[in-house]
């Protein structure tokens, strides 16, 4: 190869791109737009980083809703066992947490961050800050020749014999994922499929539901209403923040959810299912078991054995039943209702958030147009895609990072250096 390689981003899959071609004996250039590395990686997982999961990797596809097929060979070449012995390699202790969740046990995403930074540039590769790409620019032979940045009002020009471009997606723009890659890719020829919010909290219309902002639920069922029939039902976490709801089971329901609400132009009904380990019978008995234990209580405070304390009194208001009344006196009818909404805590879906405020983007690169296995454009010579650019994405849980971190990897070796 003629020239140094440029890789356009410094994020998850950049870095590890970078640090892997330079390994290679490729010289690389890393340019990034914000005045530090990896911003957005630094704030992953609440500041804690949810790098990869531990489940087997025949489970892995299935967890990317968006295009996981194309990922079959990526997440072969480089995989979640790959990734957690990569890191291991450079220092970074791991540990495995609910849902076989891998986080540093420093439980500081900076760590992460730090080890990928020290990975690109201990093997060569040269990292330029505060350097905005504008243009990359083909040889009349149509590859790829040279890639335009500016750095302090200044335009500087790099060869390039290969680019990769790893810029993210939309989400969290404060970060510097603001769709250049987007930009990039649509005008050397490539399609791109619309972004749109993935994994992203989502409004409600119940005024009660911010009173109870910061409380988590626990192995709850979340359920939609699909608008052509029938209910999605997600089992997990979800929490009430001051705009709705986010959490584990929130967000991964929240792009159907956006393409429901795009679909139907109205708002889409929803429940919580407090008790789903429980049938009707089975929380009637329960109930009836509670009730005769706090006999002479009053209603409002009978439920602490059953309720977190926080929802104790929304659930009374929505109830009907008097909080001063007797357990003893509760009506059949009254403990049904109460039943029914342990089972089916309504709740009105109004939107979801902007896509700034998702996770992850949704909608990019067309992957048709990119090679699985070496992350080249089908389109232009020298030219890679890799992380959040392309159109795929994955449930919450670290699925997304080591995507990144597998498309980057491939990336790095599709390269011809010859």
């Amino acid at each position: 190869m003629s020239g140094p390689v440029v890789v356009i981003g410094a994020g998850a899959s950049g870095l590890i791109a970078a640090g892997f071609l330079a390994q290679r004996g490729a010289r690389v250039h890393v340019l990034e737009k914000m005045p530090r590395t990896a911003c957005k990686l630094r704030i992953s997982g609440k500041g804690r980083c949810n790098l990869t999961n531990n489940m087997p990797l025949e489970d892995f596809i299935a967890q990317y809703p968006g295009n996981g097929r194309f990922l079959y060979s990526a997440l072969h070449r480089f995989s979640n066992r790959d990734c957690m012995d990569f890191f291991a390699g450079l220092g970074v202790e791991l540990k495995v947490e609910r849902g076989q969740r891998v986080f540093p046990v420093s439980d500081n995403a900076h760590e992460v961050a730090d080890a990928l930074e020290r990975f690109a540039r201990s093997n060569g590769a040269q990292i330029y800050l505060g350097h905005k790409v504008v243009s990359i620019e083909l040889l009349p032979s149509g590859g790829v020749g040279r890639v335009v940045a500016v750095h302090g009002g200044q335009e500087r020009v790099f060869a390039a014999s290969a680019v990769i471009v790893a810029t993210g997606g939309l989400s969290y723009p404060g970060t510097g994922s603001t769709g250049d890659g987007l930009l990039f890719a649509r005008s050397l020829g490539h399609t791109i499929v619309e972004p749109r919010p993935a994994l992203v909290p989502i409004k409600v219309e119940e005024q009660w539901a911010p009173e109870l902002a910061g409380l988590s639920l626990r192995n709850v069922e979340f359920q939609v209403e699909n608008p052509q029939g029938g209910r999605a039902r997600f089992f997990g976490e979800l929490m009430f923040a001051h705009f709705g709801l986010t959490g584990p089971i929130v967000l991964t329901a929240s792009e159907q959810i956006g393409l429901w609400l795009k679909a139907s132009t109205g708002k889409l009904k929803a429940w919580i299912d407090l008790k789903p380990a429980l049938s009707h019978e089975q929380l009637d008995q329960r109930l009836l078991r509670d009730f005769e234990r706090f006999a002479r209580k009053q209603f409002k405070n009978a439920l602490k054995a059953l309720l977190p304390k926080g929802l104790i009194p929304v659930m009374v208001e929505l109830s009907g039943i008097d909080p001063e009344k007797p357990c003893h006196q509760i009506t059949k009818e009254e403990r049904a209702r109460l039943r029914g909404l342990l089972k089916g805590l309504p709740l009105t879906i109004t939107r979801t958030l902007p896509i700034a405020a998702g996770i992850v983007t949704a909608g990019g690169v067309d992957v048709r147009e990119v090679d699985p296995r070496t992350m080249e454009s089908k389109k232009v010579k020298g030219l890679f895609f890799c992380g959040e650019v392309l159109d795929v994405h994955g449930v919450t849980g670290g699925f997304n990072l080591q995507a990144a971190f597998s498309t980057g990897f491939c990336a790095a070796h599709g390269v011809n250096l010859t």
